[in-house]
């Protein structure tokens, strides 16, 4: 038969005990913790059976702390902060938008979208210690699965299980072009034209890259017509159109801040439908946050309205 387990000393020992130490005074320390004198100095004599140890020396004029006690009183003491501690810790875990958020961002939208999200945490959840991760789509979905993310910004549908997708909104692409390209200027761009233009895309991995070759494949783009493929980032990308090397598919989100103020591009938009892509909000499925995610995630598209975007909800 095994040996029965010795008993634990209760919080309510351990802070009549402290209470005790710091007082030198059963009275004194009753009141001081709210509790009874009888009770108190029950809670203390249980403490010194349980540690089988005599904490106390009494006599009828004064409490002292033996030699045991004064030692066993610091570590007593440390007990009941680190018990205040974790009732802290439970509290604020409780509060929704506190404590850390680790955001993973992929590529093509990170400097486009991040303002916002930044500028949305400072004025709504200024006790969110939000942590940026950028990186491509499949390393997070890594991260997320195994615990190093919370929550993802991506283009979707994403097909992997036990994620939860929260829509944020549906946004065009633009074809990018020279200033003296032919389709400069157009708002009506079949998508046909996408089958014979020379098209310059992001390195393998990027979720845009597969986008944009999918559009062109529904276009009727052929595997015998090459894709250059020259750049790891849009900026990049966008000097190359800018050069004379070919043309490019951007989201709408990127459009001001990869072309304003350069005068060797020039924009084209599609003919309705125009191909598009849908970003959302991406986390794992039975979250412990979910219902903070989701508020976050309804927050965000209302600051993201003002963009050139079709806000989406679930």
């Amino acid at each position: 038969m095994a040996p029965a387990r010795p008993r634990q000393p209760s919080l309510a020992q351990l802070r009549a005990f402290v209470a005790v130490a710091e007082h030198l005074h059963f009275r004194d320390a009753a009141t001081a913790i709210g509790m009874s004198q009888p009770a108190l100095s029950g809670a203390v004599s249980a403490l010194e059976e349980v540690l089988d140890v005599q904490l106390l020396e009494r006599t009828t004029r004064k409490v002292l702390l033996s030699p045991a006690g004064e030692r066993l009183a610091v570590r007593a003491r440390a007990v009941l902060d680190a018990v205040g501690a974790l009732l802290e810790e439970a509290d604020a875990a409780r509060a929704p938008f506190t404590g850390v958020l680790r955001l993973g961002v992929i590529p093509t939208v990170a400097p486009y979208l991040l303002p916002t999200v930044l500028r949305l945490v400072h004025d709504l959840y200024p006790d969110l210690d939000l942590q940026v991760h950028e990186e491509q789509t499949s390393s997070l979905l890594d991260g997320l699965a195994q615990g190093r993310l919370d929550l993802l910004l991506l283009a979707v549908p994403l097909g992997a299980p036990g994620i939860v997708e929260l829509p944020l909104f549906d946004e065009d692409f633009v074809l990018v072009m020279p200033s003296d390209h032919w389709l400069a200027g157009r708002g009506d761009i079949p998508r046909a034209a996408l089958r014979e233009l020379d098209l310059l895309l992001l390195d393998e991995g990027h979720c845009l890259r597969d986008q944009a070759l999918d559009i062109c494949r529904e276009a009727g783009r052929t595997t015998g017509v090459p894709v250059t493929t020259s750049a790891a980032g849009l900026s990049t990308l966008v000097q190359l159109v800018g050069g004379g090397m070919g043309v490019t598919l951007l989201p709408r989100t990127a459009l001001r801040v990869e072309t304003e103020r350069n005068e060797q591009l020039a924009t084209g938009f599609f003919a309705e439908p125009a191909p598009s892509r849908k970003v959302a909000l991406a986390m794992r499925v039975g979250a412990a946050r979910q219902a903070e995610f989701s508020a976050f995630a309804e927050s965000l598209r209302g600051a993201l309205a003002s963009l050139p975007v079709r806000i989406e909800r679930p």
